[in-house]
């Protein structure tokens, strides 16, 4: 049993360092970030078009943001999901 769980452990510690390795794109309006699965941003790509509309930049940004966060969450749910599904008698 100890060495399931211990398997486990490793498995599910092995997928978190996938999901922040991973880069996740959000778009909106002409606006791309590159987040990493760490949440870090470490891109953003904008249309010139945008340029000079600030306040429609400024909300394609959180939108292109929020966009890419929620992908990690999903992907963190699933991933996780994977070992926890499983694992009601423990009370996870």
């Amino acid at each position: 049993m100890l060495n399931k769980l211990k398997k486990i452990q490793k498995q599910m510690q092995d997928a978190q360092e996938e999901l922040e390795s991973t880069e996740f794109t959000g778009k909106a309006s002409g606006v791309t970030v590159v987040v990493q699965g760490t949440r870090q941003v470490i891109d953003v790509k904008i249309d010139e078009a945008l340029l000079d509309e600030v306040e429609m930049l400024q909300d394609a940004i959180l939108l292109a943001v929020n966009d890419a966060l929620a992908q990690i969450d999903k992907r963190q749910e699933e991933t996780m999901g994977q070992f926890t599904g499983g694992m009601g008698g423990f009370g996870f």
